[in-house]
């Protein structure tokens, strides 16, 4: 029965997608500097022996050889990496994936493989935010516009100070725990340490027919005039986060990092139903006197 058991997990079309989908991005985001740490290493070897019982089964008959010769001297170079994105892209299907759901799969795996030494570069947050660029059909999904965001926050003045990068490793972190193999030490950033709740960067608010909620105190405007303004445009005001809620605008009145913790329970609801799935962005008031002013 156990055999049958662990030949059945990788029949699965989804279960498939799903591990070249991982493999795919912690190979991006392990060879973003080039070089193979031992824990980056690792993180490949633990994915190929996670995959061990069907290594006589397609496409894990082609995939495993691949990834273990181009690991074998420590180093992905640039022709390594296309072979297996070239491999995986040919043998993921998305016929019960679509692509956001693919390339998000990646894009956990890419912070995973970011966060696997511990250490975030600049070199390695440049490529990311060249890959986050290169995704922008996954704007409004978690953890797109946060990661967007962090990014271009940290990067802001061309250097990643100590508190920043405490920061990154807290949060790539997160996805680092998901795929870690099993001998893997934990984040290396202690538990306490806490990152959520980012507005989104620059995003594109609309107000006919979309649900607004506020938290914190704005700087400008009394709640009745922020209600005035989204009805005027189309929109309504709901006092309470939930899955039909389209935008939480947080007020400027409070901690310019924007953590959750800072305005409680609406924007810890919102990231806990961005995290299941809902589009919800979080956005900061000065974008919402933006899209205002546009509108007029």
């Amino acid at each position: 029965m156990a055999e049958k058991s662990n030949y059945f997990q990788y029949t699965t079309r989804s279960r498939l997608d799903k591990a070249i989908n991982t493999l795919l991005g912690l190979v991006e985001g392990i060879s973003l500097d080039g070089i193979i740490k031992p824990i980056e290493r690792e993180y490949l070897e633990s994915w190929s022996r996670d995959h061990s019982d069907a290594i006589d089964l397609h496409p894990f008959d082609e995939l495993i050889p691949v990834v273990a010769s181009a690991i074998s001297d420590g180093r992905i170079d640039a022709e390594e990496r296309e072979d297996i994105r070239w491999l995986c892209e040919r043998l993921r299907s998305t016929q019960y994936y679509d692509r956001a759901s693919a390339d998000m799969q990646r894009l956990h795996a890419v912070l995973g493989g970011v966060a696997a030494d511990g250490i975030v570069s600049q070199d390695e947050l440049l490529a990311l935010r060249q890959w986050i660029d290169e995704h922008e059909h996954l704007c409004t999904l978690w953890p797109y516009d946060e990661v967007s965001s962090l990014i271009t926050g940290v990067l802001s003045d061309g250097k990643i100070d100590d508190v920043e990068h405490d920061l990154l490793r807290a949060f790539f972190g997160e996805f680092k725990a998901r795929s870690a193999p099993s001998n893997a030490q934990g984040s290396v950033v202690p538990s306490t340490t806490s990152l959520n709740g980012i507005c989104a960067a620059c995003p594109e608010i609309e107000f006919a027919g979309m649900k607004f909620c506020f938290t914190g105190e704005s700087a400008r405007y009394t709640r009745g005039q922020l209600t005035e303004t989204v009805t005027r445009l189309g929109g309504s005001v709901t006092g309470s986060v939930s899955g039909k809620t389209h935008f939480l605008v947080v007020g400027a009145e409070g901690n310019p990092c924007w953590a959750y913790a800072c305005y409680g329970r609406k924007i810890e609801k919102a990231m806990e139903l961005r995290r299941e799935g809902a589009r919800i962005v979080i956005v900061h008031e000065s974008d919402f006197h933006d899209a205002v002013a546009d509108r007029s």
